[in-house]
């Protein structure tokens, strides 16, 4: 696991908890690396900002700390997810026997509205391939091959950002029309591929040249071996901003949804884009076609013949 610097500055015991529920965390459910560096940023800073350990808080201590919150201006959004964690916490530690009552219970989260998702429309997702695409055919160099085969992929299959970055050279069999990827919970499935992605990425591979050896398809010298998200998210903005996208409008998590939002305006079936994006919940997936929604309603006001009356 890896600690923030803040961790090893509050209790041993709360240490011991945060550490335990952790380790529940990757043992049983498979968490990410992201999830348990959140939690436990999540987990330290209620150890910070609360009088009594972890162990001993009441109910009145977490009212006084999401207040707390509320006064930091923290937004509805981060303070229900920071409750999620707490809730998920002490659910652990009364369940193991660790704590005799869950101070959670009977706190409400914070009201949120659904915030839509930022969208792309499909000339901009075009203008955006097409310059990766010149790019890597003028160039010719890995890096260029490399960004073209990541916004392809990414495009023709909607995948986390994590998941893309970290694919393994093995989820790639050559001129197959899909791609294996191990997702949320250590869950595999397998997504098809559109034949400019196959072009992208069979040209990228080809520039490549792994060997048998090779663990990563966008292997990286870091510290993880594969290409971080962050950088990843920085080419893509960098790319975006050449032909006119600004940089707040794109982000390979708004890429992803516009994989979702495209697939379901041509008519796709929503438990297939479900299954395609990895949701266990098709309710996380029905955000997207409440973005058609919304654009079916500015289309109205816009473009009917009565709406300037």
């Amino acid at each position: 696991m890896v600690w923030p610097l803040k961790y090893w500055q509050i209790m041993v015991s709360d240490q011991n908890l945060i550490h335990l529920f952790l380790e529940m965390l990757e043992a049983e459910r498979g968490a990410s690396q992201n999830t348990i560096e959140s939690y436990t940023r999540d987990l330290t800073h209620l150890a910070e900002n609360t009088p009594v350990s972890l162990g001993h808080l009441t109910q009145d201590h977490l009212r006084r700390y999401l207040g707390f919150l509320v006064k930091q201006g923290l937004a509805a959004r981060s303070q229900a997810r920071k409750l999620s964690t707490l809730r998920q916490f002490y659910k652990f530690l009364y369940a193991e026997g660790m704590k005799d009552d869950n101070p959670v219970l009977g706190i409400d989260s914070p009201k949120i509205g659904q915030a839509l998702p930022k969208l792309l429309s499909k000339a901009q997702v075009s203008e955006l391939l097409k310059k990766a695409q010149e790019q890597a055919t003028k160039q010719a160099d890995l890096k260029s091959l490399r960004l073209h085969a990541l916004i392809a992929l990414l495009y023709a299959t909607g995948l986390r950002v994590t998941e893309l970055v970290s694919l393994p050279l093995a989820a790639v069999t050559s001129g197959q029309p899909y791609i294996y990827v191990r997702g949320k919970g250590d869950k595999e499935r397998l997504v098809p591929l559109n034949r400019p992605a196959i072009e992208a990425v069979g040209a990228y591979i080809k520039a490549l040249n792994p060997k048998s050896s090779d663990k990563w398809l966008f292997p990286s010298r870091g510290v993880k071996g594969h290409l971080t998200r962050h950088h990843f998210a920085q080419l893509l903005k960098n790319l975006g901003f050449s032909v006119g996208i600004l940089p707040n409008q794109l982000s390979p998590h708004v890429l992803r949804h516009a994989f979702a939002t495209h697939l379901l305006a041509g008519g796709a079936d929503l438990r297939a884009v479900q299954k395609m994006l990895g949701h266990s919940d098709i309710s996380s997936t029905q955000i997207y076609t409440h973005v058609l929604d919304e654009r079916l309603k500015l289309l109205v006001q816009e473009k009917h013949p009565l709406s300037k009356l």
